[in-house]
């Protein structure tokens, strides 16, 4: 907090109250008189705390003690925990922290979407660290401490928290983030690198710096240095994403790439592509979309929202024909060059606008098809939910990194077009965060199976 928001909101006096619930930021909620938001605090906690910012409808808190800690609270594994924003809820055990999440999805469901779920599928978890494959980190000079720092921003904070490794992470990023400090120090544009985005393939490592001056010959020399003594691939991105280039132009490298070994099946990507975080948490997911949907040798399967290919793919081994749909020209690009190295011809990609209507003269929305798979961003898809209940498939499967927005569209899909909710699960893509990824199954009003 600067020092003019310390003088308009003083700390107020110490109080002790119980903690109820979280917030969807993974703060203790403490509803005695105005409610306040208390990070570090757990439900079922006494907490001795006092209220540092106040809002119109609730007020922020500061954790003073825990006078009474919930039988689920642990001691966190990193150092940097409360100060980095990179993680919310360290303190709190895994499996407490995956009934939270199943907790948030069941309550968004009922008050949103007014539908109780009839059968609850096995959360999906993994590995609890170093399971972060992608990341976007900031990078600062700072000249009071007199180097750069490299990390996530601090909680609540806009600055880049100065930590030494990051547990999270994807080996061997983790162990990086002290080491690239210290090589950015020594930069000349050290002021004007101000993130790095990362990038974990099974054969590689890259990492692509935002520079917004060009690194003169002593800075590449320095860059080079680090990247043949860490084995990682640096790239520099001076422009938007089309700007982004190996360190050393021109230079051949083999793609970037992760394997779904279930299904025989390689996907290659650039470093700035969108690929699930967690890789392992991502192999657990398709097999299970892949299972749910169930799709047969004489079915059609509709992928929207497709990207690289990365359910598509997959549920083309079954042998039914699959569609993939996405917006961004480029993932549709290296998704057919993906079903081309893999040797699967039962698929077809269409680069689809699917923020808006689909026009129902579309080719690829012309079905029939008798599975859709949905996955689309935070906002949800509620622009192609009445093309897909048009279609009138047997099964659709909703990806969903965002509850809310799942709740929304499931509403719509069941009151409205008449499907009916079969199943739903937390996936555990984000350990430690309290963020929410979830999968609903949903049967066609015509499938005679309901």
């Amino acid at each position: 907090m600067s020092p003019a928001a310390a003088a308009r909101n003083p700390p107020g006096p110490e109080e002790c109250a119980r903690v109820v619930a979280l917030t969807h930021e993974g703060e203790g909620i403490v509803r005695e008189g105005k409610t306040v938001f208390v990070p570090g605090a757990l439900p079922g906690e006494t907490v001795r705390f006092v209220r540092s910012r106040r809002h119109r409808r609730h007020d922020e808190g500061r954790l003073l003690e825990v006078l009474e800690p919930a039988a689920a609270r642990v001691a966190p594994r990193c150092a940097h925990f409360g100060v980095c924003g990179g993680c919310a809820l360290q303190h709190l055990t895994g499996e407490a922290q995956l009934a939270l999440k199943q907790t948030e999805l069941a309550d968004n469901l009922e008050r949103l979407a007014r539908v109780a779920v009839p059968r609850w599928l096995e959360p999906l978890a993994g590995p609890a660290w170093g399971y972060r494959r992608r990341a976007r980190l900031g990078v600062k000079y700072v000249a009071k401490k007199g180097k750069v720092v490299v990390g996530f921003r601090e909680r609540s904070a806009p600055y880049v928290a100065d930590v030494q490794r990051c547990d999270v992470l994807s080996a061997p990023v983790g162990d990086w983030v002290a080491p690239l400090g210290e090589l950015i120090g020594t930069l000349g544009i050290r002021q004007q690198l101000p993130q790095i985005e990362v990038a974990v393939a099974d054969n590689a490592t890259a990492l692509v710096l935002r520079v917004l001056a060009p690194p003169s010959a002593a800075d590449r020399e320095r860059l080079r240095a680090f990247a043949a003594r860490h084995g990682a691939r640096l790239y520099l991105q001076p422009g938007g994403l089309e700007t982004i280039e190996p360190l050393d132009a021109g230079a051949q490298a083999e793609p970037l790439r992760y394997a779904l070994p279930e299904f025989g099946v390689t996907l290659e990507f650039l470093p700035s592509d969108f690929v699930q975080i967690n890789g392992e948490i991502n192999r657990a997911l398709v097999a299970r979309a892949v299972a749910l949907l169930a799709p047969g040798p004489h079915d059609a399967v509709l992928d929207l929202y497709c990207g690289l290919g990365n359910f598509t793919l997959p549920l083309a081994r079954s042998g039914a024909k699959v569609v993939g749909v996405e917006g961004e020209a480029g993932l549709i690009e290296r998704a057919r060059g993906n079903a081309a190295h893999n040797g699967i011809a039962n698929v077809e990609f269409h680069v689809g606008d699917l923020s808006r209507p689909a026009d129902p003269h579309t080719s690829w929305l012309r079905g029939p098809y008798s599975h859709v798979l949905l996955d689309p961003p935070r906002v949800g898809a509620r622009e192609v939910l009445a093309a897909v209940a048009a279609l009138r498939p047997r099964r659709v499967l909703y990806v969903a990194c965002h509850p809310g927005s799942l709740a929304r569209d499931l509403g719509v899909l069941v009151h409205e077009h008449g499907f009916v909710l079969e199943a739903a699960g937390v996936i555990d893509m984000f350990p430690h965060t309290a963020h929410v990824e979830s999968m609903a199954l949903l049967s066609g009003p015509g499938d005679a199976r309901t």
